[in-house]
Order: C-alpha cells, then structure tokens, then sequence
C-alpha cells in the first residue's frame, strides 16, 4: 500500500522539494526530497502527510507545507548547534530528571488502576456534603424546569399548563409525546437541575432580575408572531444558596476520589520507603556518620 502511494505521489513530492532547492537524488535506494547539513528527508518519510483521495492541487500544498516546516526545524536545530555552549548542549541530566519523573508517573497511575478503590457510594457523597456545606455555595441561578415552544396555530395554553404541572413518570411521558408530535422546541428539566440562564435563552425576552422573578412566579408564559412559549418553574436556588446535594454530587464524587488518590499515593510512596528500609536499599551520609537504613 505504502509503495502504491509512494509511486502515485512521487512526482508532487519531488516537484515541492525542488522548490525548496533539493536535487531528489536517490540515496542507498531512497529518493531525497530535502536536505539541511548532513540532516536528509526522505520520499518515504512523508508518505503519510497526503489523505487518500486528496486532490492534485491540494497534495501539492500539503506536501510543500510539510517539507518547509521540516527545513525550518532543521535550521532551527543547525542555529542552536552552532551558538549553544557544549554545557548548554548537555540535556543528559534533563532527560534523565524527564524519564524519571515520567516512568513513577506511569507506575503511581498503574498502581492506582489495580489497587485504589474507586468506589464512592451514595452514603459517602452525603456525609462529606453534610461536613463541608459551605464549600457548596452557588454561583449562579439553577432551577428545576420544563420549557415548552408550540407554534400559535396548534398551541392550546391551558392544556400545555395542565401537562406540566403533572410531574409523575406517567405525566412527564405524556407531556413527552405531546412535545414530540406539536412543539418546535422543548427541554424537561423537572428531575434534573440546571442553570436558569440556559432556560433563559429560549424565550425572547430578558428578565433583568432573575432572582427576583424566581421568588414571584411559577410560569413564565409569552407569545411572539409564531410561537407560544412556557416555562414552568418547579423548583429553584438562588446565587450564594447552598447548592442542592444532587446537584453537586459529581463534584463532590470527585472531591472524594482525588482525596483518596492524594492518601493512596502517600501511603504506597510510604511502603516502598519502609520495604527500602527493610531490605536495606539505601544509605544516607550525614558527613560524619554513615547512617544506613
């Protein structure tokens, strides 16, 4: 396959590496599409950078696109060669600090898919919400809801009113149907709470206060030229409230398994001190003892 496509664009590929200059020699059986210093790109380094089925044209600019930046990263690297000091130039300790801090990361996030437990159940959720209220203060408006859009023709008010206030599963599931058969739009947030805003943005007209007008009403019920519009209101927290438990019990799941990490990774880090120690994998020199553990 990788031969099909090299022989298909060999062509556009030499025709953007001679733009840059390069001759598309052939070296040890691979064709040369650019050059920097001793640093060489070859045909079949950049077999993959063309999507199958891409035009002529747009292969052409993709390939050229690919070869200049591979230029420019090679002058780059040529530049830094030449004005960094060998100390400069010594990332030995770097990569070193690099591997190592990558290989326990990947180790600790092992460790922590095998052992830790990553169960939280409802019955921690509602004591860490009990014991830590005040870090669960609002910081918007967030309602219960349904929003109903029926178009003028079709709309009959009263009985739009009478389905919404029936919030059993049997009644959510008629208005369900009714919405899915005559309204333009609709959103059944009566078991889920969400930021009043986003009901907000479905009616065309702004509340400018709307703390105030979740404390005065039940319904919010406008018409324009098309569209009858509802919105019933079937519960609400204001701003700086204490934020129902279920509304934050995703948060607070998090809370508990990031804590729960922080306490696993301390104790394993814990137990390979003290197996170091037991085994005696170490010695520390204070400069005038030699202390080994």
């Amino acid at each position: 396959m990788l031969s099909k496509w090299i022989n298909k664009y060999s062509i556009l590929l030499l025709s953007g590496a001679l733009l840059l200059g390069c001759t598309g020699e052939t070296e040890n059986g691979k064709t040369v599409v650019a050059e920097v210093g001793e640093k060489k790109l070859y045909l079949s380094d950049i077999a993959s950078v063309v999507p199958a089925g891409t035009e002529k044209e747009d292969s052409t600019v993709m390939i050229d696109d690919y070869i200049r930046k591979w230029v420019k990263k090679e002058l780059l690297i040529q530049k830094a060669e030449e004005n960094l000091t060998p100390d400069q130039k010594n990332l030995a300790q770097e990569i070193e600090n690099y591997r190592n801090s990558l290989i326990i990361y990947k180790y600790k996030n092992e460790l922590i898919k095998q052992r830790m437990d990553t169960v939280v159940t409802d019955t921690q959720i509602e004591t860490y919400y009990q014991e830590h209220p005040d870090n669960f203060n609002l910081t918007q408006n967030i309602v219960k809801a349904i929003f109903v859009k029926v178009p003028n023709e079709v709309a009959n008010p009263q009985q739009i009113k009478a389905l919404c206030s029936d919030t059993s599963v049997e009644g959510l599931n008629e208005l369900r149907e009714y919405c899915l058969q005559y309204a333009k739009g609709f959103d059944i947030f009566a078991d889920n709470w969400v930021d009043f805003e986003t009901v907000l943005k479905n009616i065309p007209q702004e509340i400018t206060d709307p703390a105030q007008f979740l404390q005065r009403n039940k319904l919010i019920e406008l018409t324009d030229a098309d569209y009858y519009y509802l919105v019933s209101i079937q519960d609400y927290k204001l701003k700086n409230e204490i934020a129902p438990a279920e509304y934050v019990s995703e948060n607070i799941r998090n809370l508990i398994l990031n804590r729960r990490k922080i306490e696993f990774l301390k104790q394993m880090e814990e137990n390979v001190y003290t197996e170091g120690v037991r085994k005696n994998k170490f010695k520390i020199y204070n400069g005038k003892t030699d202390e080994t553990e």
